[in-house]
């Protein structure tokens, strides 16, 4: 398939540069293949599910991985920003960094504040250890381990994505917003936005009307928000992000399928997870590793019933997956809908619920 294939035009004015307050009070379009869609609320969820059905949710904790620092070297100084993309080891991560080609290995980059916070500067130093043909840095940081991520966490900025940071800049309110409220464990530059929806209340409806959760953990990189630069698809690879399922999350979700329950992926994180561990047959095994899938239409799923997801950039590997689940014509007809009625889109916007195409 070619790229072209799933462009759009999006106005300007859709892009929610602030989330709904309630987080469910969002919008929520209900999308099933061969039906009229419909327009509901987040807090309707509970509605469109029944007891025995189990949502799969990502408990990645978003760092605030944007970086602001000094390159040195020599007499010459240059201010340069980073974006943590992975970590490789205690003190390694890879990272997209502005200007790049003012780096080269060697370089040494002290993060920190500048004003208030100068004497912050050269307590997160790191030094340029290689270019990648991508365009990342690889940085080794002088600290390591737990003292790293601290420093990372007083230091850094939330990561939004380009299309909210370029209108307005991360404040205190995005600590808090850019985070799902079930969040556990450190490593995403990015957030699942699709959980951002959910609300301790939600949470609480849902489990007394026997709806189950299960949490997996895929930590989202940078490499989410590159555009596709390939015309043709089968040119394309994605960025490889680490991710687990532990066995008896596994377990469970292999009896909820064997009990005639429906599995709902919240956010296409949850879903390339569950996809890239499960068998043909649709029995999910533990996962432990890196993924990389690159779902589009032809794909065959093997785990998931449903798709709980925001709405996505023309053109981008998200909108691709989910023409692959609900069926192409389905989507095209969900997102001119979703455009006329002012719904709202990317991290920030509303959502939809899609049931898997046959």
């Amino acid at each position: 398939m070619k790229l072209a294939d799933f462009d759009f035009h999006l106005p300007e004015a859709s892009i929610a540069l602030r989330p709904s307050i309630p987080r469910d009070s969002a919008r929520l379009l209900l999308v099933r293949p061969g039906e009229p869609l419909a327009d509901l609320r987040v807090s309707d969820l509970p509605d469109q599910l029944r007891a025995g059905d189990v949502l799969v949710v990502n408990d990645t904790r978003v760092i605030p991985a944007r970086l602001k620092g000094v390159r040195a070297r020599g007499d010459s100084r240059v201010a340069v920003e980073a974006t943590l993309h992975r970590q490789l080891a205690a003190n390694v991560w890879t990272a997209f960094m502005r200007p790049g080609k003012k780096l080269a290995p060697g370089d040494r980059i002290a993060f920190g504040e500048t004003g208030d916070r100068a004497c912050l500067l050269g307590g997160l130093d790191a030094t340029v250890r290689e270019k990648g043909e991508g365009g990342e840095i690889t940085l080794a940081f002088d600290l390591a381990g737990p003292d790293l991520m601290a420093a990372i966490a007083d230091r850094g900025m939330m990561p939004l994505p380009p299309y909210i940071a370029a209108k307005r800049t991360e404040d205190a309110q995005d600590r808090a917003d850019y985070q799902t409220v079930y969040a556990a464990e450190d490593g995403s530059v990015a957030a699942p936005t699709a959980g951002l929806h959910f609300t301790p209340g939600l949470l609480d409806r849902l489990a007394a009307m026997g709806v189950g959760v299960e949490r997996v953990t895929l930590h989202v990189g940078a490499g989410t928000f590159l555009p596709v630069k390939t015309d043709d698809l089968s040119d394309h690879r994605m960025h490889a992000e680490w991710g687990e399922i532990d066995p008896d999350t596994a377990s469970r979700l292999n009896t909820v399928r064997a009990r005639g329950g429906r599995i709902v992926c919240v956010g296409t994180t949850s879903l390339r997870l569950l996809e890239s561990a499960a068998d043909p047959d649709g029995t999910v095994r533990p996962f432990r590793a890196e993924t990389a899938i690159f779902i589009t239409p032809g794909y065959r799923f093997r785990a998931a019933d449903g798709l709980m997801t925001n709405f996505h950039l023309p053109k981008s590997t998200l909108f691709m997956l989910v023409s692959a689940f609900a069926g192409v014509e389905t989507m095209r007809q969900a997102y001119a809908h979703a455009i006329e009625t002012g719904y709202r889109f990317y991290s920030y916007g509303d959502s939809s619920l899609l049931w898997r195409a046959a």
